[in-house]
């Protein structure tokens, strides 16, 4: 099974932004223990801050791979073109969100991502991640074709 989690904006500064919110561990080390913990799934890693190459990566691997667990940050509540390409690819897709957006400032309530997405899993942490890799190797039903 080959499951890509693909980070948005900002996403790169994780253990340093904002710990009260995303907590003080970094994505590398969280990575790594994720690829300890589940060694039968290859896992693999894409953070950009740039919309346009969050999208090159979903068409490049959403007719391939087992699924994407994706959070798009910001770009999950201003993006048209990232829902667009969710939507044209095969592959199931997990929006995640490491905090509970619902429980955030207003605008953060509005997903352009969620109708286009399998689910969503959002406020458990880095957590959150687990779970949608849990839910996609899980539920062999979700694959589309």
């Amino acid at each position: 099974m080959q499951i890509l989690i693909l980070n948005g904006p900002n996403l790169n500064l994780l253990g340093i932004r904002e710990p009260d919110v995303y907590g003080k561990e970094s994505f590398p080390d969280y990575l790594e223990k994720l690829r300890k913990k589940y060694p039968d799934v290859r896992i693999g890693y894409y953070q950009s801050n740039v919309e346009g190459e969050l999208i090159n990566k979903i068409h490049e691997v959403g007719f391939t791979y087992d699924g994407i667990v994706l959070n798009a940050g910001a770009y999950t509540h201003t993006s048209l073109a990232i829902a667009d390409a969710v939507a044209a690819v095969f592959t199931p897709v997990i929006e995640v969100h490491i905090s509970n957006t619902a429980r955030r400032e207003s605008f953060r309530h509005a997903s352009y991502l969620t109708a286009v997405c399998k689910g969503v899993i959002m406020g458990f942490g880095l957590n959150s991640y687990e779970l949608a890799l849990l839910a996609l190797k899980n539920n062999s039903s979700l694959k589309q074709f």
